[in-house]
């Protein structure tokens, strides 16, 4: 690390915040470029959580990841890496048996384990259980040249580039509250070990993967309960995976994205939100109407769909929770008194203000107020010499469908490591400059 304006400061190159799937792409690009490098880049990462993890509480035994193992956190970058997937199901001893399963889509539970044998060998770059309070400017006359990072430990990390990638947040309805019997989705596997094996009902309200997913999972988990799925479309959507559809996902997509005036950029999310908003695999459809139609021959039916419904009243009780669901097209109310009702309602992107913290009044903004995002994930500010960087649902009105997806994940870091390593040469010089010597 080379030194701040005060002389004493050590400075990082680059401060990632968070430490999910999107910042370890980038700590893995940045090992691999270190590797070679005459001039290594500085980096930290800070994470909130204990340890590495990644929707942990949806890491069903039979989920399958919805991309390709060769979307990995390397591959599309660098094909060569030790960090691929592939290197990994190697080392676990095996590769023959993943080659001969023919699938492009792994276990989640499978991928999750990558990631966090990935994490594993870039651990001395990141600090698990520190929560980030406060990101600062760090002012040289009227430019920010630096960005402080302060955790609630008191420690102050000051770097010349961060990248903040905070993940998404649970989203549930407006007025729901979460409790031991109202649940979102995220918390399913942490929660279900507590519901009694005699549990007799369930009620989950949402449409998408996660929805038919926790259908399926307390459908087989409970065998004597009833579970009831509530969404307002007649059926669930199928997902378009189709090969040309899929093209929104790749690289060069980004840029024509990017490019394009704004209302194609609203008319592409809108033509293609079906990849990947409120759409189930068509395979876990089809496997919840073969269990719907064999209870009905069977005559014992637990697994039941309110189609063309919502959820308009959800009511803890004495001894579960009571919601009362209501027919979009005929009015008609039914109440269903059930142990746990499971909000399958997706996620939001982090309020990008927040993260940005003390540096969103310095950010040029939109006409709609969102952050002016260049096009290498960089924000735009007048006063910004210091590079702050988004991943994640920030820059989806800028970038396009994958922004916080994990299509793109390993060419993005990679966009963002060349961007810090292409400016860091000025801001070394600037700060040279500064205190009076030559770089």
């Amino acid at each position: 690390m080379t030194q701040g304006l005060a002389g004493d400061v050590p400075v990082y190159d680059l401060i990632g915040v968070g430490f999910g799937p999107s910042n370890l792409a980038l700590a893995l690009a940045v090992a691999e470029y270190n590797e070679t490098a005459a001039e290594p880049v500085a980096a930290h990462f800070v994470e909130k959580q204990a340890s590495f993890g990644w929707h942990r509480g949806m890491l069903i035994d039979d989920a399958t990841m919805q991309v390709s193992f060769l979307k990995d956190l390397v591959t599309l970058r660098n094909p060569t890496s030790r960090f691929s997937f592939l290197s990994y199901v190697h080392e676990r001893g095996r590769l023959v048996e993943f080659v001969n399963h023919k699938t492009l889509f792994p276990l989640r539970a499978e991928f999750h384990d990558y990631f966090e044998w990935c994490a594993a060998r870039v651990a001395d770059m990141v600090s698990y259980g520190r929560e980030v309070v406060a990101v600062e400017p760090v002012f040289d006359g009227d430019e920010i040249a630096y960005v402080d990072v302060r955790s609630a430990c008191g420690t102050v990390q000051r770097a010349r580039n961060v990248v903040l990638a905070t993940g998404l947040r649970p989203r549930v309805p407006d007025g729901a509250e979460l409790s031991d019997r109202v649940w979102h989705n995220s918390e399913l596997l942490h929660r279900t070990p507590s519901v009694p094996a005699d549990a007799r009902r369930f009620v989950v309200v949402g449409a998408g993967q996660s929805a038919a997913e926790v259908t399926a999972h307390l459908h087989s988990t409970f065998p004597d309960a009833e579970v009831c799925a509530v969404f307002s479309r007649f059926g669930y959507s199928p997902s378009d995976d189709s090969p040309l559809a899929n093209r929104i996902f790749d690289p060069a997509s980004v840029d024509e994205f990017y490019d394009a005036p704004q209302d194609v950029k609203d008319r592409l999310m809108d033509y293609h939100a079906n990849t990947n908003y409120s759409v189930v695999d068509l395979e876990l459809i089809e496997d919840l109407y073969r269990r719907l139609y064999r209870e009905r021959v069977l005559g014992r039916e637990r697994l039941r769909f309110f189609h063309a419904s919502r959820a308009t009243d959800v009511v803890e009780t004495a001894d579960g929770v009571r919601t009362t669901v209501e027919s979009l097209s005929t009015g008609e109310k039914s109440v269903l008194d059930a142990d746990v009702v499971v909000y399958a309602t997706g996620y939001r992107p982090a309020d990008v203000d927040t993260q940005l913290d003390g540096l969103a009044p310095h950010v040029t903004r939109d006409a709609h107020g969102r952050p002016r995002v260049e096009r290498d994930y960089r924000v735009h500010g007048a006063a910004l010499s210091a590079g702050v960087y988004l991943q994640g649902g920030a820059t989806e009105h800028t970038h396009g469908i994958t922004s916080s997806l994990l299509s793109n994940n390993a060419i993005r870091s990679g966009e963002i490591l060349d961007s810090v390593v292409q400016r860091r040469h000025s801001q070394v010089a600037a700060e040279f400059a500064v205190s009076g010597c030559e770089a």
